[in-house]
């Protein structure tokens, strides 16, 4: 079976993490989760980290982070319509009022002139920009037009871990940024998320709303601030709770699987960009093939396919032991919980992707040989 992930935890990894739980360490966020999130913020290039049970939280937590510390100018927030459910869910989820936007037909992200046209009728306060299966779009482009129309970038990039744009990496482009570190993505702590940004405030008031909106993980003067501001004592602040928190804490035992994790990321980021390029020569599509940047380094999550002969490419692949997958959610404007409170929402680019749209494997540990079995079982079906 050639499969659509593999564990990025291997046999070092597992001996690491024996050797040191025989030392009897904390497991529950301590000491190993500030180191984690030091080293994340190292090689990402960002000032802060901070790591958290999915990366589905995280996109939750940065918009509460931004709801809470008063960064909005109103409650819209535009969503791709190709995207995941939890760039989505959350927006409803507190009680914010979210925009669909159209895909483009070239790196799966958002379509830009859909994208300023509800910039100029809505004006909006948030992009929760997604960056599709690891291909690379045109950053310039879409932080010259949030600042614009004053949007503040959020950017989604769980699947796009090492994946750069003229050298600098995705995920410090926008205000804050969301990674999964999930089973099966770029990394893997078994479950969790990180998210990265360059700016304190943010960055106090994401520590704080992870942990039940106390005040135990921040600095002392922000810790001082607060208790002065709302005349609570040292004793009393233990269990004082500033903001509407959640708890979204990792585990020391994820972190320190992730220390070691995130010296390999670039190493298999190449190997996904060698494996995308492969896929890009090999699959012979006229129909559709995948646009990532050109300066850019693709560390692509799964290998796209848009053709109206999907369906027979998927049993082709499926009947030879090749896992394939929908594009991801298709088109959020027709999933049920959306349906179910603003009505459907058809936009004409994504229900190309939606209709015609699948991926297959890309991780690191694919061979040539995987690489050339999957690419003639497709052109078999086109």
């Amino acid at each position: 079976m050639i499969t659509l992930v593999k564990d990025t935890i291997d046999k070092s990894d597992i001996d690491r993490l024996i050797e040191w739980l025989k030392t009897y360490p904390r497991l529950t966020k301590g000491e190993v989760t500030l180191q984690l999130e030091e080293k994340f913020s190292k090689w990402l290039g960002r000032k802060y980290s901070v790591f958290v049970n999915s990366g589905s939280s995280a996109n939750l937590l940065m918009l509460s982070a931004l709801q809470q510390g008063d960064y909005l100018k109103n409650n819209k927030v535009v969503v791709p319509s190709t995207s995941w459910a939890t760039d989505l869910a959350p927006v409803i989820q507190l009680g914010m009022e979210p925009l669909l936007c159209d895909s483009n037909l070239k790196d799966l992200s958002v379509d830009l002139l859909h994208l300023e046209e509800i910039f100029k009728e809505e004006s909006p306060s948030v992009l929760m920009f997604v960056s599709v299966l690891g291909l690379v779009p045109d950053m310039e482009s879409l932080v010259d037009l949030c600042s614009k129309y004053d949007v503040i970038l959020l950017e989604d990039t769980c699947e796009s871990m090492g994946c750069e744009f003229d050298n600098k990496k995705l995920g410090t482009f926008g205000k804050m940024s969301s990674f999964s570190t999930f089973f099966g993505h770029h990394i893997s702590t078994i479950e969790g998320g990180i998210i990265g940004t360059d700016d304190f405030k943010l960055y106090e008031l994401l520590k704080s709303i992870r942990s039940h909106g106390w005040d135990r993980d921040l600095s002392k003067d922000t810790q001082l601030k607060l208790q002065k501001d709302w005349d609570v004592s040292e004793f009393d602040a233990m269990y004082t709770f500033y903001y509407s928190g959640f708890n979204m804490r990792s585990t020391d035992l994820q972190a320190y699987i992730g220390l070691s994790q995130i010296d390999k990321i670039d190493d298999w980021g190449k190997r996904r960009e060698h494996n995308y390029y492969e896929y890009q020569n090999l699959v012979k599509n006229d129909y559709w093939k995948p646009t990532s940047w050109l300066d850019s380094l693709t560390s692509n999550f799964a290998y796209p396919i848009i053709h109206p002969n999907r369906e027979n490419i998927v049993r082709k692949l499926l009947d030879n032991g090749v896992e394939v997958r929908p594009m991801i959610c298709g088109s959020m404007g027709t999933q049920p919980f959306y349906v179910k409170k603003y009505g459907r929402v058809e936009l004409p680019k994504v229900s190309v992707i939606d209709e015609f749209g699948c991926y297959v494997p890309n991780n690191p540990s694919l061979t040539q040989d995987d690489i050339v079995k999957v690419s003639d079982l497709i052109n078999s079906e086109i």
